[in-house]
Parts: C-alpha cells; sequence; structure tokens
C-alpha cells in the first residue's frame, strides 16, 4: 500500500503527536507499506503565534495535489487541522480524493488557553474540517464520544502505544536525584500554557517538583518557581531514568486527548497522579494512578499504588495493535469503490525498531 500522510506536526518538534506518527510510520514501513509524509520541514514556513518553535508551512493546495498524484496514493491521511493539512483537504475535496483525519490534540482548549475566547469558538472549524473525512481517528473513549456530540460520527478507535524497552523500571536514576528530597513529583512533557504546569508547581506537597521538558513557558517557570528543578528536555533511555527514579508522575494537562506521558510513566513503574479528564480517564486504573479534582491529593494517594501495577497497566498498550488500528481506519482515496484498507496478517509481523 502507498500511503501519503499529511502533517504539521513534525521534526524538530517534540511531542506525543510526532511520536506517535514517526512510530507508526516506521511499523508500516517495517511491514511493507510505502509512506510519503508531507510535513513543514518541505515548505515556506512562518513562526506560530505566541509559539515560535512551531513552524505553520505555507503552500498552495495544487502543490500538496501534484505530489499526492506523482505518488499514487492508495491512501490518504491528514493528522493534523493546520494549514498543511488545511491545502490538502481542500485539494482531496476538489478532486473527490477520500481521505481520514485524527484528532490528536484538543484545538478548541488550546487555542482558547492562548487567546482567551471560549473553546466553543473554534468547534465550528473542527466540525468543518472533519467533517469531509471518511474516518476521524481518535485515541480514547472519551475523546470519541465528544466528537460525536460535536456531530462528528464516523470515528475509528486508534489508541497508542509505549516502547517497553527503553520504558522499564530498571532505567538508571540521574544523578541529580540523589540531591532531591524525596518524594521526587515529575512532569514530563511540554513546557506550554496549556499544560496547566503551575497547578502542579503551586501544590504544597512536600519533596521535590521536578520538570523535565522546553517549551515556550520555560523562562517564565523556572523565574517563578525557583525551588523547582527543571531539567531541560530528555530522552531515550535518560528520559526513561527520570520516570523510574521518580516516586510520582503529575500529569496536570486538562486538554491533552491521550498523553503518552503517562503511559510511559506507568511501564517505568511510576504511580500517576492527574485530574479526572480526558486522558488518564481512558488510561488509569485505581491500581495505576489516582485522579482527583484537588491535585495534591491526587498526588499523596498516588504515591502509595504499587509500582508492579503501574507495570502491568502500561504492558497494556502496544504500539504493533496501535498501528494495525491505524491501518485498519484507513480507506481507499479513488472515489469509486469505497473500501477499508486492512493487513489480517500483521500481528504476526515485527515491531519496527
Amino acid at each position: 500500500m502507498k500511503l501519503a500522510l499529511v502533517t504539521d506536526a513534525w521534526h524538530p518538534q517534540v511531542n506525543g503527536v510526532v511520536r506517535t506518527l514517526e512510530t507508526v510510520i516506521g511499523i508500516l514501513r517495517n511491514w511493507g507499506h510505502e509512506v510519503l509524509v508531507i510535513s513543514p520541514d518541505q515548505y515556506r514556513s512562518m513562526p506560530a503565534p505566541s509559539y515560535p518553535e512551531i513552524r505553520l508551512a505555507v503552500t498552495r493546495a495544487r502543490n500538496i495535489g501534484k505530489r499526492l498524484e506523482a505518488f499514487g496514493a492508495d491512501a490518504v491521511h491528514l493528522a493534523t487541522e493546520g494549514p498543511l493539512c488545511l491545502s490538502a483537504q481542500r485539494w482531496c475535496r476538489r478532486n473527490n480524493c477520500r481521505f481520514t483525519t485524527a484528532y490528536h490534540t484538543q484545538f478548541p482548549e488550546y487555542l482558547a488557553k492562548r487567546t482567551g475566547l471560549s473553546p466553543r469558538v473554534f468547534w465550528p472549524y473542527i466540525r468543518w474540517f472533519h467533517g469531509g473525512s471518511e474516518a476521524i481517528m481518535v485515541s480514547t473513549d472519551s475523546v470519541s464520544r465528544q466528537m460525536r456530540m460535536e456531530g462528528l460520527h464516523q470515528v475509528h478507535h486508534w489508541s497508542r502505544g509505549v516502547d517497553l524497552e527503553n520504558f522499564s523500571p530498571d532505567a538508571p536514576e540521574p544523578s541529580s536525584y540523589a540531591r532531591l528530597p524525596r518524594p521526587i513529583q515529575l512532569y514530563v512533557g511540554r513546557v506550554a500554557v496549556e499544560k496547566n504546569i503551575e497547578a502542579f508547581l503551586q501544590t504544597e506537597r512536600p519533596g521535590s517538583k521536578v520538570i523535565v521538558g522546553d517549551g515556550p513557558a520555560l523562562a517564565a517557570l523556572r523565574a517563578r518557581y525557583p525551588d523547582a528543578y527543571f531539567a531541560g528536555r530528555k530522552s531515550g533511555r535518560e528520559l526513561a531514568g527520570y520516570y523510574a527514579g521518580a516516586d510520582v508522575f503529575v500529569f496536570p494537562s486538562r486538554t491533552d486527548t491521550f498523553g503518552l506521558v503517562v503511559i510511559e510513566a506507568l511501564a517505568c513503574g511510576t504511580p500517576v497522579a492527574s485530574y479526572p479528564v480526558t486522558g488518564p480517564i481512558d488510561i488509569l486504573t485505581p491500581e495505576s494512578g489516582v485522579m482527583d479534582d484537588f491535585l495534591s491529593e491526587a498526588i499523596s494517594a498516588a504515591l502509595k499504588l504499587d509500582r508492579q501495577d503501574c507495570v502491568s497497566r502500561a504492558h497494556q498498550f502496544e504500539w504493533t495493535s496501535s498501528a494495525r488500528q491505524f491501518l485498519n481506519g484507513l480507506v481507499t482515496a479513488s472515489s469509486e469503490p469505497k473500501t477499508r484498507i486492512s493487513m489480517p496478517f500483521a500481528a504476526n509481523l515485527p515491531m519496527a525498531k
């Protein structure tokens, strides 16, 4: 199969969307599929307002259309709602090319945080963008219900996975932890306003607060909370060590659709404290995490959980299953006839490294 995947989120961005796409694309290629990635680094771009680390690509719909036609795509997937995917969506609609989409980010809530406007202001665009999609891929039951409430019923379940070879309880903890008072309370992720990190930093639990990640809010938070330890961006086995050595992982976001960092923390044996919101309510069990409207209470209770139960929960999320779900959600790009793409033999194929 030849899959054309268009995305506004790609390297050098570091976030859950990019990691999900990169991992699933790697697995599909390992299974013998050809994947064309159309991403912002291939076009002129401008910095996103209030978030210059993210580049917004600018190109005409026909330019993307030429690449789709030259590639001869069997399926077209639009991963995001940004300008690049918007151009691709316009070309597909004009040329009767079927496509699928994905709802990775709570886009209305994200924009509301940055503009001060109500999330409802942005939902008409979401409904319009995804309205022409043959299937909207969503990661959780909560998001599926949300989309149906907005009149978007063509949802397809596409869960996530975790690299269990990298994220494991035996990952060596960083040397910096030896100097920090326990319990160590950890946040990992983008350091930005929509992640609600200040709700975590304002909790009054004894111990240490550790922030791993980078983003536009980093300098301001570092100045405002000098007692917190800001470790910067980490990856690979080093990141796994930050998870494994922490006593609790704190996920303060109220705007995520899933939260890859949650299952990464669980895979390292670290219990999770969060608000009872989309993402955590779909992932966590009473044995692996605690959700509470008062984050401090969630942290206190999560510290008492059995770490092995957390590991067991994480092992229920596999990238090969995620890739299979994604593949089965795709549809043929040609206007006639409409068929879904599936690959039943994928269950016996190895995961891409």
